[in-house]
């Protein structure tokens, strides 16, 4: 762990800082950086989401609410605005930092630290108490470097890490396969339900639709049966035009309108029965639907015909009384 300062101070010609320092502490075990920013009373202020990220917390926003009074926290655009008085948030966009980000002060930090109940998580608790005490000793925290550093041109500084840090990373990526094999085993699943789910619901379409063409078969076979039992000639009796002098002569049809529907009725009627959707039938007439309503009550009133029932696509089912 050490302390990196990738800003420099503004000072004034006495040494006193006028501006906000931005100094990024690093987790030599992860790499991880905790940026401070410290403003020129020497008040200093943290990233929230670097902790967070750390210490295992899935939501920044939400481990704030839980751990950290409101006094105790800001954004980055407020911290710039009540140094500069104007939103400075762009000086610091080398770093990273975004004007919306959460920041907390010390004793939010430690609120965040002490929130964190994950064991995995000890040894990044463990350094961010250190580097506390430490920062309020001496005023910085720094790592001794290790004895073998990476060669040029890869250049970078290595720094020793401690053996339970690198014990407690292996716990932790171990982990992290873990979850992401169980993910992965069960979006599989997920897919694999989909799939079977998809072949289902098509097996059941395509039975449905054969039941629909089998049932049509055996009424057309069972209206066959019932004409030979009865000795009728498939072929109607009378023609639809015979039909419609009858009902004239009657004086049952005397209206265009009846006789428009009636005319429509009458060949499947002289067939054996005539199923049709007043929809269809108003379609074919130019009538309105209501007014073919009226239409089929008359001549079901008048005893021109009957209804049986209802077809299988819920139209009414018209014979010849």
């Amino acid at each position: 762990m050490y302390e990196q300062n990738d800003m420099p101070s503004d000072r004034t010609a006495t040494g006193q800082q006028d501006a906000i320092d931005v100094n990024d502490f690093v987790f030599a075990a992860t790499g991880a950086r905790v940026r401070r920013l410290t403003k020129p009373e020497s008040e200093h202020w943290f990233v929230a989401a670097d902790l967070a990220t750390e210490l295992g917390y899935a939501n920044t926003r939400q481990a704030l609410d839980w751990h950290v009074a409101q006094d105790c926290q800001t954004t980055l655009n407020d911290l710039a605005r009540s140094v500069y008085g104007v939103d400075a948030s762009s000086k610091m966009a080398g770093h990273g930092l975004k004007k919306s980000m959460k920041m907390v002060n010390l004793q939010g930090l430690i609120a965040l630290v002490n929130g964190c109940t994950k064991p995995e998580c000890e040894p990044f608790k463990a350094w961010v108490c250190e580097v506390i005490a430490t920062v309020q000793r001496d005023g910085s925290y720094s790592l001794e470097p290790a004895p073998v550093q990476p060669a040029a041109p890869t250049g970078g500084t290595a720094y020793v890490m401690p053996q339970q840090v690198a014990d407690a990373i292996v716990r932790l990526e171990v982990r992290n396969i873990e979850a992401d094999e169980m993910l992965a085993a069960a979006q599989e699943q997920h897919t694999d339900a989909l799939r079977q789910i998809s072949r289902s619901q098509t097996s059941i379409a395509r039975n449905q639709a054969s039941i629909a063409r089998s049932q049509g078969l055996i009424a057309e076979a069972l209206q066959e049966i019932a004409q030979v039992l009865k000795g009728r000639h498939p072929e109607p009796e009378l023609t639809p035009q015979q039909l419609l002098a009858v009902w004239k002569a009657k004086n049952l049809v005397f209206t265009e309108d009846i006789h428009a529907v009636a005319a429509y009725l009458a060949p499947a009627l002289v067939r054996g029965e005539a199923s049709y959707r007043m929809e269809d039938i108003a379609t074919r007439t130019g009538l309105s639907v209501a007014r073919v309503h009226d239409c089929l009550r008359t001549l079901l009133k008048r005893g021109c015909m009957r209804q049986t029932g209802c077809a299988m696509d819920g139209a009414p089912v018209y014979v010849l009384p």
